[in-house]
C-alpha cells in the first residue's frame, strides 16, 4: 500500500489484504434465520450453511459442552479424587501463575472444597521456581503428607517430577492442555494416576481446550462422581454455573480458538461473570471498572487478564490465587487494587524493556530480509515481563520472536511469540541441542539456556525461520471479511454483528473494507499525547465517524479531499442517549 506524502513524511502502516472470497446464495440463510445477508455470509465464512448449525452458532447453549467422559483421562481422575475425598486425603492443587492456572485453581479448589475435602493449592514463584512442576516443592509437599497432587495448565513435560511424586507415594494426576511430548493409546508416563489432556487420545473433538476449560471438565466429572450419576448435587451445580465464568476468563486470556466448545464456555461464561457469586470475581470486576457492565473478550484482554497475570509477572501469583478461592470480599478487593498497582508496574516496566529491545534489534540488524527470526537478551530484564514483550516485538516487526532475560547461575530464560505460519513448540524442538528445556504451543513457548548458547540458538532459530518462511510473510497480514458500504452500517447491523461473537482467536471480529471513500475533513490527532487519528468521511449521503488507534504520527499524510479505502470494525457508540455506527479504523490506502 502507498500514500501520496511528502518523502520525509512517515508512511501510513502497510499491510497485506486479504479479502476473502465472498460466498454465494447468502439470502436463502438470512431468510431462515432473520439475519441480514451480510451476517448470513459471514456466517458462511465461518463453515455454516444451513439454519440449523446458524442458530446453534448465534444461540450456543450449556448443552452443546462435551461430555467430560469422552476427555481423556477425566473420568479415571475423576474416580481418584472422589476416593481421595471419601478417605479425608490431603489434595494439592499444583497450578501455574498465569491467568489460565489461577482460574483453573480456583475451579478444583472450590468444587473439591464443596464436597468436603482437604484441600489446598500451591503456585510456583515464576522466578525462583520457573514454570511447571517444580521437584523440591513435590519432595515438600511429601515431607507435608500430601496424598494426591493435581497440576492445572501445566504438568504434561513433567517426566522426572512424576517419579518422584511415585517414589514419595503421592498419587499425581495431571490436567494440562499444552503439547504433549507423546500421543496415542500409550501413557505419556506410566507414573501418574491420571493425565487427564484434550490431545492425550484421539477422541475428544475439542483439542483446544484451555487448561481452566480441562479443569472445569474434571470439576463437572468429580461432582457425577460423589452424586453417583449423571447429575451433580445442587450446591455444586449452583457453583459451576460460576465456574463458566472462571473458565472462559482462562480460555479468553490463554487465547485458545474461541470455536465449538470453546465459544460456548466464552459466550455464556462472560455472560455471566456481572453476576457472579465469587469475591473474588466481584472483587475483580469493581476494580477493573466493569461493576455492573456487560463484560467481553476485550475487557478480558486489556482489562481483568493483565490484573491477574500481574501478580505473577512482578511478584508471585500466590495473591492472585487467594484473590479466587479463599479470601473474604474486604480482602479481595484489597487484593485486586494491589493487583492493578502491579499491573501499573508492569506496564512501564515493559516499556522500558520493549525500548531496549528495539535498540538492540536495530544496532545489530535482527530485523533484515535475511533474518527472519529475532533473538534478544538482556541479563537485567524483569523475567516477568519477557511473554509481553515479544508479542510488542511480533506487533512490530512480524516475525517470530524471543526475550530472553537473565538469570542468577548464568543462564537465560525467557518467552517467545510467533506469526501464523511458524509453529514456535517444533521450532524449538529443532533447536533443542541448544536448550536446557522448552515447551508451550505453535504461537507460545517459553524456553531456557545456557547463555554460552546464545548465539548459537539465534543462528539455529534464524536459519529455520529462513528455511520456513518467506518474505511475504514478513508483511503484516489483514484479513478482510468482506467489502460492505457505509449505508449498510446501521446500528441494527451492527447489533447482529455482535452475535457472532465472542471475538478472538479462531473468530476473529469481522473486518470490512469500504472503498473510495471521501475524507471529508482534515484528520485530527486525539489522545493523551496525540497517539490516535480521528478521521470524518462520507459516502454518498452517509456520513461517518472514524477512530485510527496508534496512527496519529500519520496526520500529516492525510487531508481533506482525498479518496480512500478503509479497513475497519464498525462499533457502536452510546452518548447523550444517542446511538450512532462509528468505525474503528484497521489500515488505510490513499486512492
Amino acid at each position: 500500500m502507498t500514500a501520496r506524502t511528502q518523502s520525509d513524511a512517515p508512511t501510513l502502516p502497510r499491510k497485506r489484504w486479504e479479502v476473502r472470497a465472498w460466498p454465494d446464495n447468502c439470502a436463502d440463510l438470512a431468510r431462515d434465520t432473520d439475519v441480514s445477508e451480510l451476517v448470513a455470509g459471514l456466517l458462511k465464512q465461518r463453515g455454516i450453511h444451513d439454519a440449523e448449525a446458524a442458530r446453534k452458532f448465534l444461540k450456543p447453549t450449556l448443552a452443546d459442552l462435551l461430555d467430560p467422559s469422552d476427555l481423556p483421562g477425566c473420568d479415571d481422575a475423576a474416580h481418584r479424587l472422589a476416593k481421595a475425598l471419601r478417605q479425608n486425603e490431603k489434595i494439592v492443587i499444583y497450578g501455574d501463575y498465569d491467568v489460565d492456572g489461577i482460574t483453573a485453581s480456583a475451579i478444583l479448589y472450590h468444587t473439591l472444597t464443596l464436597l468436603g475435602g482437604e484441600v489446598a493449592t500451591y503456585v510456583p514463584h515464576r522466578i525462583e521456581e520457573g514454570y511447571g512442576l517444580n521437584g523440591d516443592a513435590v519432595r515438600a509437599l511429601a515431607d507435608a503428607g500430601v496424598d494426591v497432587i493435581v497440576t492445572v495448565d501445566c504438568g504434561i513435560t513433567a517426566t522426572e517430577q512424576a517419579t518422584i511424586a511415585a517414589n514419595r507415594g503421592i498419587d499425581l494426576i495431571i490436567t494440562d492442555h499444552h503439547t504433549p511430548t507423546q500421543k496415542g493409546d500409550s501413557p505419556l508416563f506410566p507414573e501418574c494416576c491420571a493425565i487427564v489432556h484434550p490431545q492425550a487420545g484421539e477422541g475428544y473433538a475439542n483439542h483446544d481446550l484451555c487448561g481452566a476449560g480441562v479443569a472445569f471438565k474434571l470439576a463437572w466429572a468429580v461432582g457425577r462422581c460423589v452424586a453417583g450419576g449423571s447429575r451433580v448435587h445442587p450446591k455444586l451445580r449452583d457453583f459451576l454455573v460460576d465456574a463458566v465464568g472462571l473458565a472462559a476468563l482462562g480460555t479468553v486470556a490463554d487465547v485458545v480458538p474461541l470455536t465449538g466448545e470453546n465459544r460456548v464456555l466464552a459466550r455464556h461464561g462472560l455472560a455471566g461473570l456481572k453476576h457472579s457469586n465469587l469475591d473474588g470475581v466481584k472483587a475483580l470486576i469493581k476494580v477493573a471498572g466493569l461493576d455492573g457492565q456487560d463484560v467481553d473478550a476485550f475487557d478480558v484482554g486489556f482489562k481483568v487478564g493483565p490484573r491477574l497475570n500481574a501478580a505473577g509477572r512482578m511478584g508471585h501469583a500466590r495473591q492472585a490465587v487467594d484473590l479466587l478461592t479463599t479470601a473474604p470480599l474486604h480482602e479481595a478487593v484489597d487484593i485486586a487494587e494491589f493487583l492493578a498497582k502491579q499491573n501499573t508496574t508492569r506496564q512501564a516496566t515493559e516499556r522500558e524493556i520493549v525500548a531496549a529491545a528495539i535498540e538492540q534489534i536495530e544496532s545489530a540488524g535482527f530485523a533484515t530480509d535475511d533474518r527472519r527470526a529475532i533473538v534478544v537478551a538482556g541479563d537485567d530484564w524483569h523475567q516477568g515481563v519477557v511473554g509481553i514483550v515479544a508479542s510488542r516485538l511480533v506487533e512490530r516487526y512480524c516475525r517470530p520472536t524471543v526475550v530472553l532475560a537473565g538469570c542468577e547461575d548464568g543462564s537465560l530464560t525467557g518467552s517467545a511469540r510467533s506469526i501464523p505460519g511458524f509453529d514456535l513448540a517444533a521450532a524449538l524442538a529443532h533447536c533443542t541441542d541448544h536448550l536446557q528445556r522448552h515447551g508451550g504451543h505453535a504461537m507460545a513457548a517459553g524456553l531456557t539456556l545456557d547463555a554460552a548458547n546464545l548465539d548459537a540458538f539465534r543462528d539455529a532459530l534464524t536459519a529455520h525461520a529462513n528455511d520456513l518462511l518467506e518474505p511475504t510473510d514478513l508483511v503484516p497480514r489483514l484479513r478482510i471479511d468482506a467489502e460492505a458500504t457505509l449505508d449498510q452500517l446501521t446500528p441494527a447491523l451492527v447489533k447482529q454483528l455482535a452475535l457472532l461473537g465472542p471475538f478472538g482467536a479462531g473468530n476473529s471480529r469481522p473486518v470490512f473494507v469500504f472503498r473510495n471513500v471521501l475524507l471529508a475533513a482534515d484528520p485530527r490527532p486525539v489522545g493523551r499525547n496525540g497517539d490516535h487519528l480521528q478521521l470524518r468521511v462520507r459516502s454518498g449521503q452517509t456520513p461517518m465517524k472514524c477512530i485510527a488507534f496508534k496512527m496519529g504520527p500519520h496526520a500529516t499524510e492525510l487531508r481533506q479531499g482525498q479518496r480512500l479505502d478503509i479497513a475497519g470494525v464498525p462499533s457502536l457508540n452510546h452518548w447523550n442517549g444517542m446511538t450512532s455506527v462509528e468505525l474503528e479504523v484497521r489500515d488505510i490506502t490513499v486512492r
